[in-house]
């Protein structure tokens, strides 16, 4: 009989042995989490979705497509019974699916980043229009 303090330390070793794993995950993946965190609260998907509407979707396509031939290129692995350019224009266009999936939730939710004034206030008290 291994008693109590024996199951706790399994506990203790399989909880260390998840945490390790966690942590494993989360490095391997930080690139793609940290996008995905970014494209739901970094963007503002209400001034986003009407520039795509217009268009903007064109050149994203075109990104997709290219970022895949670019890979495809340097990496020249295949998967058993995938051709080499497929597998990754499957890959990044589900990270651009994700990403569509990020601005859809941030509309469902009421999410909005806080706006940013990039050009800088004009000073206190002092007149632009006598020059």
């Amino acid at each position: 009989m291994g008693g109590p303090w024996e199951t706790l330390l399994q506990l203790v070793q399989n909880l260390g042995s998840l945490l390790g794993d966690l942590v494993l995950f989360l490095l391997h993946w930080s690139l793609v989490i940290a996008w995905l965190a970014w494209a739901l609260w970094g963007i503002n998907w209400r001034q986003t979705w009407p520039v795509l509407a217009r268009g903007g979707w064109l050149p994203l396509v075109l990104m997709v497509v290219l970022i895949a031939l670019v890979w495809s290129q340097i990496l020249q692995d295949q998967w058993p019974g995938v051709p080499n350019f497929w597998w990754q224009l499957g890959a990044v266009s589900l990270l651009a699916a994700a990403t569509l999936f990020c601005g859809w939730l941030q509309e469902v939710l009421g999410w909005s980043p806080a706006e940013v004034e990039i050009e800088p206030a004009a000073p206190a008290g002092h007149e632009h229009g006598h020059h």
